[in-house]
């Protein structure tokens, strides 16, 4: 009897979950009120099988530096509950069933983000950039973008303006919440030579990186509301957990504090902040209109 536990595992259901709630807000944010709700369930049921499949791809990938990290030793893989030979298989099911529904139930335009942010987190963030480079979470960070992107864009059926304010929104906040979890884990990252920022340039170059990358998330956050696509509540609770992210950053300059506790608060906030932005931007929609503060400015 085959056991539906490990393969449900493996596919990080908790990762799935936290994409399914930045896509309703991406396809909420793009439907002003208007809701297909057929199309929401197959953009949801498409994206949740195309994270999945990276994510059991990702564990196929990482099985060799995960049985060294205290964090991920008992993984699935590591554990041998899965043959990778089988994983291989469910992996490429997964996706492309994923694929396949958001091409015919929303549009070609979602699959095709859907394809890259999968080619960049499996292909060139797990496979490659993951183990070499510094610069791998920035490049993993476009992949995290990608669920309400293809939320959006499975609404509107175009990549305009909002679809890229919202990839730079989640793009830069992957950056400080990835960085956090490198802190608070900083010795599970080195045990496994993984080259993050802390472990390669110090805690304290990530704490500068992490307050540039904060500010650049304010800024851009409230790009959604100068541009006309989100209303005055969104952009007071996303100048609030903003400001409120901001100010934990910065107490991470104190020479009392502990890093490691520092560190883990400040990712939990994180998933407080993007969760509170997704849920606003799902009820303070506006269209974007030739009066919005963003293209008065400009003109």
């Amino acid at each position: 009897m085959i056991k539906l536990k490990p393969y449900l595992q493996v596919a990080k259901p908790g990762i799935i979950f936290g994409n399914l709630i930045s896509v309703i807000g991406g396809f909420l944010l793009a439907s002003k009120g208007r809701i297909d709700h057929e199309l929401l369930i197959a953009t949801l049921i498409g994206v949740s099988l195309v994270v999945a499949s990276g994510c059991v791809f990702n564990n196929y990938i990482d099985r060799d530096i995960d049985k060294k990290m205290e964090r991920t030793k008992n993984r699935v893989l590591v554990k041998g509950l899965i043959s990778p030979q089988v994983t291989l298989v469910y992996a490429t099911a997964l996706g492309l069933i994923g694929f396949v529904m958001l091409y015919t139930a929303a549009n070609p335009l979602a699959m095709w983000l859907a394809v890259a942010g999968f080619i960049v987190y499996v292909g060139v963030y797990s496979l490659y950039m993951k183990r070499k480079s510094v610069y791998g979470t920035l490049i993993g960070s476009l992949s995290g973008a990608a669920p309400p992107v293809i939320g959006y864009c499975a609404v509107t059926g175009r990549f305009d303006m909002g679809a890229l304010i919202l990839l730079l929104i989640f793009s830069l906040w992957q950056m400080p919440h990835s960085y956090a979890i490198a802190i608070f884990r900083f010795k599970d990252y080195q045990a496994a030579s993984i080259p993050v920022l802390p472990v390669k340039r110090g805690i304290s170059v990530t704490k500068h990186h992490i307050i540039l990358y904060i500010i650049g998330f304010m800024l851009a956050t409230l790009m959604l509301t100068l541009g006309g696509y989100a209303g005055y509540k969104y952009l007071f609770v996303a100048a609030s957990v903003s400001v409120w992210w901001l100010g934990m950053a910065l107490q991470g300059y104190k020479s009392a504090n502990d890093d490691k506790v520092w560190a883990r608060k400040l990712f939990i906030f994180s998933i407080v902040a993007i969760t509170s932005l997704s849920v606003m931007m799902s009820v303070d929609f506006m269209g974007p209109t030739s009066n919005s503060l963003l293209l008065s400015a400009v003109w």
